[in-house]
């Protein structure tokens, strides 16, 4: 195999038909060999059971395709990402033969040794590593109304999500072990992976740090206090040290209080068409710059959470230029929506940080940031019939997730759908250190898949979390989740 090439072995499937099978993971790469051993098939006139193609050009490779001789049940590997192109790219930058070895056993095989196992027929649909969501709202114990994490890791497995990061601002907050392990117990009883960050600051009052090492002890997974920003810079220094001797992930919330009048809505040509003070973009970047350099100068891994303006993109840069471990992540209604939408949608555009500008949705799609996250903010019907100074922040996110990716980067060329996935199921399993089971397709990984169709169109109608407190009911998106599957 020549150097700077790339080595595909694709093994165990039955069935012939087109050759789509690794045109995606292919098309950057002039030079590979591409094994493909279709060992449950019956064996041609002339061939051997287990028979094996290798190609050396993209002439030859193309020529198959032409000649429809891949293997049917190998379509959908197409849409394998369990590896990321970025790590691939680096290997092959070093110098470096890859192998990429992608065995999934045929349908035939596994109805053989067991019988009674169901078979998905996943023509057409992408399957990938199940979703991570580091930032979720299930409002339990205390808020229950709103949400529960029944209810609320329900919603999660509608959206393709298989493993959920719980915030602390429960009630009462998840500072002290007995309410850390109520969540973790009701988790362990719903379909997926629920895990819980716990506090940084006792009672949420950023005064006095938590006993991180205990909490730790018994399953946080990392700590924040989501939903309040961290005021006192020699505390949160403080904090980020205690995490680096723990490692264990900090993520902030990144809003100074004292610039905001009337949180929730951007302070611009939207906050003067209402007549409310609004939260300024500067609130976000003083705090964001802050903590970059906070984690630069401490060697703490921190997420800088639902970023929103474009200024804070640009400090996230910088930071990681520097050598900082910062991640950012972004919320899809970040992503989807501006300012205006609270002229369409009122309450239901409400949140923090705010829908900001144009310009600043544009900053965010630049692809500096490395995660998606819902912020799934339940909350009910009567709260978000408040008028908008008075009516609390925050949307549903998990079951419209995939669909506003796909819809509003994939489709509109900003990612590819491999870039989508490593936002959605690598890079959060990355932050929380859960990367050597998690967050990939490999022999020995976790069996968390999510199999969903990226060209059915559906409209957004109901959920399966206890609140509908969304902006994009009503919309037509592409993306369908057809299987969560949680190993």
């Amino acid at each position: 195999m020549n150097k700077k090439g790339i080595l595909i072995i694709l093994s165990g499937f039955s069935g012939v038909g087109k050759g789509t099978v690794v045109r995606r993971l292919l098309s950057d790469y002039d030079n590979y060999a591409l094994s493909i051993s279709a060992t449950t098939r019956k064996p041609r006139e002339g061939e051997e059971d287990g028979v094996s193609y290798f190609f050396k050009s993209k002439e030859e490779f193309e020529q198959m395709i032409k000649e429809d001789s891949f293997i049917e049940h190998a379509r959908y590997v197409e849409n394998f990402y369990g590896t990321p192109k970025a790590y691939v790219q680096e290997q092959l930058d070093a110098g470096k033969d890859v192998i990429l070895e992608i065995e999934i056993q045929g349908a035939l095989k596994v109805k053989e040794k067991y019988p009674d196992a169901r078979v998905i027929d996943a023509t057409g649909l992408v399957v990938a590593p199940g979703f991570i969501d580091v930032h979720v709202h299930f409002r339990d114990p205390g808020l229950t109304y709103k949400e529960d994490i029944h209810t609320g890791a329900a919603a999660a497995a509608a959206g393709g999500f298989t493993t959920v990061v719980c915030m602390a601002n429960t009630k009462p907050p998840v500072d002290n072990v007995e309410t850390l392990e109520y969540v973790l117990a009701e988790g362990q009883k719903t379909p997926i992976n629920v895990l819980s960050a716990a506090n940084i600051t006792i009672g949420m009052k950023g005064e006095v740090l938590t006993d991180m090492e205990l909490l730790k002890a018994h399953g946080a997974a990392g700590f924040t206090d989501d939903g309040i920003p961290l005021k006192d810079s020699a505390l949160v220094k403080k904090a980020m040290e205690e995490a680096v001797r723990l490692n264990v992930p900090l993520s902030f919330h990144e809003e100074d209080p004292t610039l905001i009048t009337n949180n929730g809505i951007n302070r611009g040509a939207v906050s003067e068409h209402f007549g409310i003070g609004g939260s300024p973009a500067a609130a976000e970047d003083v705090l964001v710059a802050r903590d970059c350099m906070l984690a630069l100068h401490t060697g703490a891994l921190i997420d800088i959470q639902h970023i929103s303006s474009g200024h804070s993109v640009r400090m996230v840069e910088l930071a990681k230029q520097l050598g900082a471990h910062v991640m950012a992540e972004v919320t899809p209604h970040h992503f989807s929506l501006d300012e205006t939408a609270v002229l369409k949608h009122g309450t239901l555009a409400k949140m923090n940080p705010p829908l900001r500008t144009l310009e600043d949705k544009q900053e965010i799609l630049r692809g500096v940031i490395d995660i998606i996250a819902t912020d799934h903010a339940p909350h009910s019907a009567e709260e978000k019939a408040k008028p908008l100074t008075e009516a609390p922040s925050g949307i549903i996110g998990l079951e419209t997730a995939l669909a506003l990716g796909v819809t509003n980067l994939v489709r509109e060329d900003v990612l590819t759908m491999p870039q989508l996935m490593e936002k959605m199921s690598l890079n959060p399993a990355i932050l929380y250190h859960l990367e050597g089971n998690k967050g990939h397709l490999s022999t020995g990984a976790d069996a968390d898949l999510v199999l969903f169709d990226p060209n059915e169109k559906w409209t957004v109608k109901e959920f399966k979390s206890k609140a509908t407190n969304s902006p994009f009911i009503g919309e037509e998106l592409y993306g369908k989740v057809k299987y969560t599957i949680c190993g």
